[in-house]
């Protein structure tokens, strides 16, 4: 009887291990793209760049700037990196799984050292596609934070 209890436990826990760890393998990957993608930027490598990205993305700066394509995306974001210089970083606070090919990861996104010694902050919203060539950038949205609403 504790075998076959053993057995069934095994069973039914077996796919949730997998799961969650496929799920931590995923997150680490996505967060290493995002890191690939900032170091890109800040290197100013188009090459780099365009490795990164799905030949459909697109972008929405906090500008109101949409790059549609991932020729004008990264055509862009080159072009601010070197007219604003700074340095970037952005910090993901979290990874969410849609599907087991598609994610959303949200971030705090900051240009520091610009003009004057200001900062930049903002938040950045990724959305992921896993691909045959593994996990690339679909879709990105940069916010600049609203103040809050009023309270009623």
């Amino acid at each position: 009887m504790r075998i076959l209890l053993a057995i069934l436990i095994f069973i039914v826990f077996t796919p949730t291990l997998a799961q969650d760890n496929n799920s931590r393998s995923d997150e680490a990957a996505i967060r290493e793209l995002v890191s690939k993608y900032v170091d890109a930027r800040e290197r100013i490598d188009q090459k780099a760049a365009e490795e990164l990205f799905t030949a459909d993305a697109d972008q929405l700066v906090s500008s109101g700037e949409w790059r549609r394509g991932r020729d004008e995306v990264v055509r862009g974001a080159m072009a601010s990196s070197r007219s604003t210089g700074g340095k970037r970083t952005i910090t993901v606070e979290s990874v969410r799984m849609l599907t087991p090919d598609v994610a959303i990861a949200d971030g705090r996104y900051e240009l520091t050292g610009l003009a004057g010694g200001a900062t930049r902050s903002m938040w950045t919203t990724l959305v992921l596609k896993r691909t045959d060539k593994g996990w690339r950038i679909s879709a990105i949205r940069n916010m600049l934070p609203a103040a809050p609403a009023p309270a009623r």
